[in-house]
């Protein structure tokens, strides 16, 4: 049997400042920050809270508890989420979210098949001129929730004419399987002031207002249309009811 880790009590007071559960149905999240992360946004530099967020069956206030089990995790294999903040987010009159999915292709590569890298950059832009915000970078997203290797699949049926919709469909998956029940959670952490959220998609406003958040207004974030996402951003409005530009929250319909 592996010897049980004894850690520095110096470093378990250090993290243990910066470590907040909080409870879900299914045992708990535990959300690591503020730590100060510059941000290099076409030029200049901007400030941002970064959190991470791992989500456990376990739920204890014995934070060593959790450490201690995190070599043995492989969470180096796993995905975890996280938020950037920005601001004073606890407490501003208005602050702006974006519920921002992972991207392999997108974000990482500037892939221009989709808007997902243009919608993050603007995103963290909107948020730094607005003063106030946060950007939630949500893992298992992949793909609406499909994963990166089932995307690839899925690529392959879009180069032989199916839609983002239909390639999914015939992959087996849904449309859209996407879950926004944690990320609400560590929001409901962070702030209980109302929020504009950064977003085309309704189902992402719905899932706001089901859990009880005061949504007082919405951003579109159409851009950087190229002939290689026409189609794909066509899709988006036509087939998964994303609110076109000029459409507005359910505040202003």
């Amino acid at each position: 049997m592996p010897a049980v880790k004894h850690f520095d009590p110096k470093v378990i007071s250090l993290l243990q400042e910066r470590i907040q559960r909080i409870q879900t149905d299914k045992g708990a999240i535990y959300l690591v920050g503020p730590i100060k992360l510059p941000v290099n946004l076409e030029g200049e530099t901007a400030e941002f809270k970064w959190y991470c967020w791992l989500n456990c069956h376990e739920v204890t206030e014995d934070f060593e508890r959790i450490v201690a089990k995190l070599s043995a995790a492989n969470l180096a294999e796993l995905q975890q989420s996280s938020v950037l903040v920005h601001g004073d987010f606890s407490d501003a009159e208005h602050a702006l979210i974006r519920f921002h999915s992972i991207c392999h292709t997108g974000d990482i590569f500037g892939s221009k098949r989709c808007d997902c890298g243009y919608q993050l950059k603007q995103s963290m832009k909107h948020i730094a001129e607005q003063g106030s915000g946060a950007l939630f970078y949500l893992a298992n997203h992949e793909g609406r929730g499909i994963g990166l290797f089932s995307k690839a699949l899925a690529y392959i049926l879009q180069e032989n004419g199916f839609d983002t919709v239909d390639a999914n469909l015939q992959l087996g998956f849904v449309d859209d399987a996407r879950d926004y029940s944690d990320a609400i959670k560590v929001l409901k952490a962070l702030r209980t002031k109302p929020v504009t959220l950064i977003t085309n998609n309704p189902r992402k406003l719905d899932a706001l207002r089901k859990a009880g958040l005061d949504v007082e207004d919405r951003v579109q974030l159409w851009g950087d249309v190229s002939e290689f996402n026409e189609k794909y951003l066509k899709t988006k409005i036509e087939r998964s009811g994303h609110l076109n530009e000029g459409e507005g929250c359910c505040n202003n319909d």
